[in-house]
């Protein structure tokens, strides 16, 4: 592929990285084991109350998944967690020293919060090997990456997160050629890449056969305890696959937090079969 058709693909591409930035990062601080705190936030999008009076905590290391039914308000405090929306009151804060309602979207990255999206965005003409690459922290210039001669120590860090999204094989392979699933996990290795602390998942099961489904399930299990990682899911049985019978499930409803507690507790729970589970049982 010539370079400039190359660098073509890279800029007509909305998926931002961290690396693109330079600005210092502040310094996050979790003595007190908690990583994410969002207290009495609440927003309005035309007199409607997306968000109402939240209240969530998220241990560091936790795997936490966060259900409710359409309108609860879950994209809306991912949306607040990274940036992208301003609450009309509340905070939002990253660890004990670091207050997210005063950082800008690259900022929060930089920070070490990743989001990853329902829809796969990755460069779909590069293989995956590239694809982890662009997604290497970096002072340089994003588009001189490819051409730069890696380090021992950048190369070790590749090959790291390959094996661990299960793509070690398929290194030279165009990331176009990769089946869905396989598409998801290359996605969270590259924000893997960026060495988050926090990473917020959308919905990553969506149109996955079940053989995909139970290696992401996998996968993200894999992940906690050195990030701590939030689910945002529908699929009722890949969370009672994930969850398991001691990870906590948060449900939402109407912008708030309407129940909490082990998987079995939120099956059980009259209100949450009232809201959203009751079609189900």
């Amino acid at each position: 592929m010539s370079q400039p058709s190359l660098l073509s693909e890279i800029k007509d591409k909305h998926h931002v990285f961290s690396f693109m930035q330079s600005q210092a990062s502040p310094v996050l601080n979790v003595d007190k084991q908690i990583l994410l705190y969002l207290e009495g936030l609440s927003v309005s999008f035309d007199g409607f109350k997306a968000i109402n009076d939240l209240n969530l905590y998220i241990r560091d290391g936790e795997l936490r998944c966060i259900i409710g039914p359409n309108g609860a308000g879950k994209t809306t405090m991912m949306d607040i967690i990274t940036g992208k929306t301003k609450p009309d009151t509340g905070s939002a804060w990253f660890g004990q020293t670091i207050n997210l309602l005063e950082l800008d979207e690259p900022a929060i990255a930089q920070a070490g919060i990743g989001r990853k999206f329902q829809k796969p965005t990755v460069f779909e003409s590069l293989s995956v090997y590239d694809n982890l690459v662009l997604a290497m922290p970096d002072e340089r210039l994003v588009f001189s990456l490819l051409f730069a001669r890696l380090k021992g120590e950048q190369r070790d860090r590749i090959d790291e997160v390959m094996t661990l999204i299960g793509l070690q094989d398929h290194s030279a392979m165009r990331a176009g050629s990769l089946s869905h699933g396989q598409k998801q996990w290359l996605e969270i290795g590259m924000l893997l890449m960026q060495k988050p602390r926090l990473l917020l998942v959308d919905e990553p099961v969506a149109g996955m056969t079940h053989q995909e489904m139970d290696r992401t399930a996998e996968l993200l299990v894999s992940l906690s305890g050195s990030h701590s990682v939030v689910v945002v899911e529908h699929d009722m049985d890949f969370v009672r696959q994930l969850a398991g019978k001691e990870r906590t499930v948060t449900v939402l409803h109407q912008g708030s937090v309407l129940a909490e507690g082990s998987m079995d507790q939120v099956q059980n729970n009259q209100k949450v079969i009232e809201v959203y589970l009751g079609e189900s049982q």
